[in-house]
């Protein structure tokens, strides 16, 4: 590689809640381990794919649900700062990591290396009401929505909407500690909204959205790294192929495929907002009207970055611990064509997109190169460790998403 990682100064993968087979997490494992860096991570216990793998230092065993206070976050970060004993490059891999290094940053800075943005931008981007409110304010295409304050409101809404409709938890904090909808759900009928509508209290914590008929679109991903004068030092565009849950979960088989134009609009809204760091931004391109409609804004290292590299070995990791230890980030053409598969989730997803009618035609015909999310040659355990643990609650998500078909309506993950 035509760079060097400051091998100095290590990484700290954080993670806040319960989701130990966490692919993107061991993947920044990797990617800078293989460099040199030393490497760290918060896990649930020590038996997680993470917590395994070869070119991990030291695991954190750190059990949080991401609903804890602020305060005892910032403490428990600062505790393992000082075990770490030098500045080291915070990772986060979740919203509420990334809101918090944000909003505490002040308390952060002595112990840890992160880009500085405007503490209050992560959270209105992780925000499904904040992040529609931006896109209006600077012109980004995006799916309409409403924002029902109470019960009438949906009534209301129900008398002129048109079905089906999507149903999000409006917070990212939210989707935990009270989530109104298990994940992104697609409502068909006004009956279902009204059933769903009950058990969400009398301040509905909800996003009522249009739904992008999946016939009619094509998902797209961007990855970048910004630096402080959100200027773009790694950019990456994609195609979405399959997700598990299907259409609107995790990615289980992507491409990397040039695309300027959706390059251009990420960055320009990136510019516009001022935003430093890493984003992984979900876009589906609406056939009806040629529009990229941005669905998600996440201000944090995406689980499928691993997909993107360019011709020098940078991806977005990479490029965000090069520029944090000031170090040049090298340029270089993404690998077109490269295809990533998420092994324990890309079978069941190519079962259910068989009869889906989903189409993805800029996805090349045959990749130039795959990467797997879990298996690697030189680092086999967290994909052992994964196996062991992934055949009993994915039997489990499997009932449940048989039993949600089952009623109607269509639940998927955030």
């Amino acid at each position: 590689m035509p760079f060097d990682a400051d091998r100095e100064v290590p990484g700290l993968i954080v993670k806040f809640g319960d989701y130990p087979l966490h692919h993107g997490g061991v993947g920044a494992i990797r990617s800078l381990g293989r460099l040199g860096v030393p490497m760290y991570a918060i896990t649930e216990d020590r038996y997680t794919p993470a917590a395994v793998s070869r070119y991990l230092r030291r695991a954190f065993v750190w059990p949080t649900t991401g609903t804890e206070e602020p305060e005892r976050l910032v403490d428990g970060l600062l505790r393992i700062g000082r075990r770490i004993g030098r500045p080291t490059v915070l990772i986060p891999t979740d919203e509420e990591a990334a809101v918090l290094i944000a909003e505490r940053q002040d308390a952060l800075a002595d112990r840890f290396l992160f880009p500085k943005v405007d503490a209050k931008l992560p959270r209105r981007l992780a925000s499904k009401q904040g992040l529609h409110e931006l896109c209006v304010e600077h012109g980004i295409p995006s799916p309409a929505a409403a924002f029902p304050q109470s019960y009438d409101d949906i009534v209301r809404f129900a008398e002129k909407a048109r079905f089906p409709l999507v149903a999000k938890n409006r917070e990212a904090f939210v989707r935990r500690a009270q989530p109104a909808v298990g994940g992104t759900t697609k409502i068909t009928t006004r009956e279902g909204l009204f059933t769903l509508a009950r058990d969400w209290g009398e301040r509905p914590g909800v996003i009522l959205q249009e739904y992008l008929p999946r016939e009619q679109a094509e998902d797209w991903i961007v990855h970048a790294y910004f630096d402080q004068d959100s200027t773009p030092l790694a950019m990456f565009t994609g195609v979405k192929v399959r997700s598990w849950p299907p259409h609107a979960g995790m990615t289980a088989n992507a491409y990397v495929v040039d695309n300027p134009e959706l390059a251009d609009i990420a960055a320009r809204f990136v510019k516009q907002l001022g935003f430093t760091g890493i984003v992984d931004l979900d876009l589906r391109f609406d056939r009806r009207d040629g529009q990229y409609k941005l669905l998600d804004f996440n201000p944090r290292m995406g689980a499928q970055f691993r997909l993107f590299e360019n011709e020098s070995g940078v991806d977005v990791v990479r490029a965000m611990h090069l520029d944090l230890t000031g170090r040049a980030v090298p340029e270089g053409e993404q690998c077109a064509g490269h295809r990533y598969i998420v092994e324990n989730i890309d079978l069941p997803a190519l079962l259910a997109y068989r009869r889906s009618g989903y189409t993805t035609p800029h996805a090349p015909a045959r990749a130039s190169g795959t990467e797997l999310a879990w298996f690697a040659g030189d680092d086999l355990r967290p994909f052992f460790t994964m196996l062991a643990r992934f055949v009993r609650p994915g039997a489990k998500h499997l009932y449940q998403l048989w039993r949600t078909n089952r009623r109607g309506s269509t639940t998927t993950a955030s």
